[in-house]
């Protein structure tokens, strides 16, 4: 214990927050909620896998990492393949067994699993990943369709590609198709040029990364609002771009793993400003949040409210943010 807190500690001293940062979570949370966001994101975040029931069951996955001597949790009655592995491990230890080298699991925190239970892919959609590397969400959606449909999966950068196939390959992923394209361009490329739409889209947006810092201590040193507001740009283009790919009735996921509303509610209250939609209540099994309905002087819309925001400090999880949209019709205003 002594180590862990030394470790904090030697965090904290070298990643300080600055100090807009600390005002804008107290903004969102208050003061007391705030230092306990902070402090949490100074510890490790529970080591958690998903099995990849494509290759192995649940039970069998179970019994073998077992025999290693590994203490397992099982959270979720619904979601029986999410395990956290209670056990401590030495470095390296999860990612050197001979089952995730066969790909029996993905290495995958909690909160990245969460758009996939949400998007709920079945055998027979046609489902398009639009920021899919490194694949955790792709080798998730392809388990839930027992590798039935068609996944596009896209990614932009040529070398996150390669991280890309690598784990649909090593997971035995089947029904996906690997792009290279920006995101609006695809989109736009796919309208113009076949006018096919898809059943669901998940568009898990590049972000400031305000709900990893567990994992990643030296985003407080990268962190600053124009960051926040040009990212915020491209993902206000992507989440427009893909919403005109998606089949009225379709379902489209937006999520990031920040905390920013700029790059979250503010997103999806454009995307209600300018399409006919509408936000579904989604019900997942960890304590949520609802969205901010007023940032900074500005109004939203009350549907953000649907949102769902996860702190790290109410689940011991990274922070996250997700929505579920549905598409009523082609209109746009």
């Amino acid at each position: 214990m002594e180590g862990k807190k030394s470790y904090s500690k030697y965090l904290k001293e070298k990643f300080p927050p600055k100090e807009d940062f600390v005002k804008r979570m107290e903004s969102l949370v208050g003061k007391d909620e705030a230092q306990e966001f902070f402090d949490i994101s100074y510890t490790k975040t529970p080591s958690s896998i998903r099995c990849n029931t494509l290759k192995i069951s649940v039970e069998d996955l179970k019994t073998r990492l077992e025999n290693y001597g590994w203490k397992l949790k099982q959270p979720f009655t619904e979601f029986p393949e999410v395990m956290i592995i209670e056990s401590a491990l030495k470095p390296g230890e999860i990612g050197k067994t001979k089952e995730h080298i066969l790909g029996y699991y993905y290495v995958q925190e909690i909160s990245s699993m969460l758009p996939m239970f949400a998007l709920q892919p079945e055998d027979g959609d046609f489902i398009l990943d639009l920021c899919s590397s490194p694949g955790s969400k792709t080798t998730q959606a392809a388990a839930m369709m027992k590798n039935g449909g068609i996944i596009i999966a896209n990614e932009i950068s040529l070398g996150r590609i390669g991280i890309l196939n690598s784990n649909l390959e090593r997971c035995g992923v089947a029904n996906a198709i690997v792009t290279r394209k920006e995101g609006v361009s695809l989109c736009e490329k796919f309208l113009k040029k076949t006018q096919f739409k898809f059943d669901k889209i998940l568009v898990d947006a590049p972000c400031s990364g305000e709900g990893t810092l567990r994992k990643s201590p030296k985003t407080l040193q990268m962190w600053n609002v124009n960051m926040i507001k040009k990212i915020a740009g491209t993902q206000r283009h992507l989440s427009e771009a893909a919403l005109r790919l998606l089949k009225v009735g379709g379902t489209m996921i937006y999520s990031t793993c920040t905390l920013a509303p700029e790059e979250n509610e503010m997103i999806i209250d454009n995307l209600l400003k300018h399409f006919d939609i509408k936000i579904e209540q989604l019900k997942l099994p960890l304590k949520f949040r609802s969205g901010i309905c007023s940032w900074e002087g500005k109004e939203l819309s009350g549907e953000v409210k649907k949102c769902l925001r996860l702190y790290p400090q109410d689940n011991n999880t990274d922070g996250f943010f997700v929505t579920k949209i549905i598409k009523l019709s082609e209109e746009e205003r």
